[in-house]
């Protein structure tokens, strides 16, 4: 979901900083609470799809500005903090939040985090993109970008790569692509799919991308998490 906004209201820094570096990396529109006395003025004029809300915080807590949020907008919030007894995140909950990450967390799994909860807050018909490791996949047109060159996908490697991205972490195999290009105009059998998956890599590696794809012999494909 490139371009969605997320909101970090973070006191911490480091987290904060490289938590929107991350963010950006994957393709989000990150900003940082820097006032923490004004929080809901960012709030307002960012107009986020999402934040990452720190429990303790300077002058006013967490659960202070959840309270705040949920007095005009619905938009998903997820707690993120060191603070991860029962209580904690059973009060998170009541004040409204829709998710708990708790402190040190994996980068990785706070964003398939926040793309779930995206994904299930807003309209699928809304996602226009699919980004991952400094790849971004373009679903309105077949395309994919890095580092702001686009190159143009057929239909056969933009389900490839589609069916992957959507299965990163996991072995995806032959038969299951296969399935996803059945619906194309043309009989996919094996060699086929050979010949699209190659394509896809050339492709790839004009942009630095070669290694995105990783062959699991006997298994499938896979791009890692």
């Amino acid at each position: 979901m490139t371009g969605c906004r997320i909101f970090v209201v973070e006191d911490d820094a480091g987290i904060a900083d490289a938590t929107k570096s991350a963010l950006e990396k994957w393709g989000f529109d990150a900003k940082c609470a820097e006032n923490f006395a004004d929080v809901m003025s960012e709030f307002s004029s960012f107009d986020p799809h999402l934040v990452l809300l720190d429990i303790m915080l300077p002058l006013y807590n967490g659960y202070y500005w959840c309270d705040a949020i949920r007095k005009i907008s619905n938009v998903p919030v997820i707690f993120i903090s060191s603070a991860s007894d029962s209580m904690n995140i059973i009060m998170a909950m009541e004040k409204g939040g829709d998710d708990f990450i708790a402190k040190p967390f994996d980068l990785s799994v706070l964003t398939a985090k926040i793309n779930a909860l995206l994904r299930r807050t807003y309209d699928y018909a809304s996602i226009q993109t699919i980004s991952h490791n400094g790849l971004t996949l373009n679903m309105s047109d077949s395309s994919f970008t890095v580092d702001g060159v686009r190159c143009e996908l057929s239909k056969n490697e933009y389900r490839i790569l589609l069916t992957l991205m959507e299965n990163r972490g996991t072995v995806v195999s032959r038969e299951k692509l296969m399935i996803a290009l059945w619906d194309t105009d043309s009989f996919i059998d094996d060699n086929t799919l050979t010949v699209n998956i190659n394509r896809l890599r050339k492709k790839l590696g004009a942009v630095g991308m070669s290694d995105y794809i990783i062959t699991r012999h006997g298994m499938g494909y896979q791009i890692e998490k």
